[in-house]
């Protein structure tokens, strides 16, 4: 894989637990978080707007408790 050009999620601050997001030259969303970066999830854009938004709109609260 060539390098990426991680972002760090805005909401990850300077805390411990960070994800990072890259897109990928076969234009595949990328991510991975700070503790374990070597095992990365790759994403449509699509997929991955669509997994955004159902979280922002409580879809998976229940998984939380």
């Amino acid at each position: 894989m060539s390098a990426l050009d991680w972002q760090k999620s805005s909401y990850s601050s300077e805390s411990v637990n960070c994800v990072y997001l890259a897109m990928a030259p076969d234009l595949s969303v990328k991510l991975r978080e700070s503790d374990e970066p070597e095992v990365v999830i790759s994403s449509s854009p699509d997929v991955l707007r669509a997994l955004l938004l159902g979280v922002k709109a409580g879809e998976f609260d229940h998984l939380a408790t």
